[in-house]
């Protein structure tokens, strides 16, 4: 992957310090480490963003509505009755 892009950051002598030690004890340059870390904490965070949690009885309440079958308008089950084009692993 080229790396061209550029990020620069002012901290505090003694974290910058903290990172180089941290960096040395994985054998990583502060550059990887820092990388590594930084996208690590992005990638968590994005994932809560994608994450949509609610309370148990709203989900027990969708899980019956769902099993309504006499609710369940005619187009809607026969998509659910087609082929399916993928795989659960």
């Amino acid at each position: 992957m080229a790396t061209s892009a550029r990020l620069e950051m002012r901290i505090p002598p003694d974290r910058a310090e903290l990172i180089r030690r941290a960096a040395a004890a994985r054998g990583e340059s502060v550059t990887g480490f820092v990388l590594q870390a930084a996208t690590r904490a992005a990638e968590e965070e994005l994932a809560i963003e994608r994450e949509t949690l609610v309370p148990s009885e709203f989900f027990d309440d969708l899980l019956r509505a769902l099993d309504a079958t006499e609710q369940v308008p005619g187009e809607l089950a026969d998509l659910a009755r087609r082929p399916r084009c993928f795989e659960r692993g």
